[in-house]
């Protein structure tokens, strides 16, 4: 079976942070990760070459194929900024529904900016969907 190629890595977050060249998608980017380590008490890590991700957890699937992920992360991409999250904790909808200017996909949220979005309704966002995953995580160093 093939193996995973985003695992979590000792490359710095930091850096990943400081080499993103738009001057406001960095400092939405650095207030998106204490948004998520105050969310899930657990501190940034890279996953890959461009995943910050936060605690971990481990899936098997009926087919055999398992491995460990973040719980929740984010990307800066080209367009927009992903936020993974789960694709389903109890009162997930009516918080997005109270988010603001997003799209979205199963379990991938994207936004272009912070300021087009509610902060405080992410921030519970993240932390449902820690907690909703959480319940299967593996223990990962917290913050």
């Amino acid at each position: 079976m093939a193996e995973n190629k985003t695992k979590a890595t000792t490359s710095s977050v930091d850096a990943y942070i400081e080499a993103i060249s738009d001057e406001s998608r960095r400092k939405d980017c650095r207030a998106l990760a204490k948004l998520m380590a105050r969310a899930t008490k657990h501190k940034p890590v890279m996953w890959g070459t461009a995943i910050v991700g936060f605690g971990s957890y481990h899936y098997k699937y009926d087919s055999g194929r398992e491995g460990d992920s973040c719980l929740v992360g984010f990307s800066s991409r080209k367009g927009d900024i992903s936020i993974y999250l789960t694709a389903s904790f109890p009162g997930r909808e009516d918080l997005l529904a109270k988010l603001g200017n997003h799209k979205l996909a199963k379990a991938c949220l994207y936004v272009r900016s912070l300021s087009d979005i509610d902060a405080k309704v992410l921030e519970q966002l993240v932390a449902g969907s820690a907690e909703a995953r959480g319940r299967h995580a593996t223990t990962q160093e917290r913050g």
